[in-house]
């Protein structure tokens, strides 16, 4: 319970919680197939300015823009940081969607749920 003091934003995905700490931490529980399990990228986990979630895993937005996601592999997670400079995300059920500061969108996750935008990216880049 001592984790779980000065929380400054909590998120859901459909079986776990993740919550930003005002030291900029991230404390998750709840299902390891949901994204309560953040053991493997606490080194990762800090500085955090937002959370998102979607149905089975959470993202992340860092202080330096950067993204951490976490979860299962094709719900929007590897674990991996994967873009930069973000200024704006977004979750569907399976997929992450960013703005990055120059206005570019990048998505991962679930083709199907929207993680692939590359059909659609010279219509993204003139918005």
């Amino acid at each position: 319970a001592d984790q779980l003091k000065d929380v400054r934003h909590i998120q859901a995905t459909i079986g776990a919680f993740a919550a930003i700490l005002k030291n900029g931490h991230v404390v998750a529980w709840g299902h390891p197939c949901c994204g309560g399990d953040t053991s493997s990228f606490q080194g990762l986990l800090r500085n955090v300015q937002e959370i998102q979630a979607a149905k089975r895993a959470f993202a992340a937005v860092l202080s330096d823009g950067s993204v951490v996601s976490w979860g299962p592999k094709g719900h929007g997670s590897d674990g991996l940081v994967r873009v930069k400079e973000v200024e704006q995300l977004h979750a569907t059920t399976r997929a992450f969607a960013a703005i990055s500061s120059d206005g570019r969108i990048m998505a991962w996750g679930s083709p199907e749920h929207g993680g692939d935008c590359s059909r659609v990216e010279s219509d993204l880049s003139n918005l």
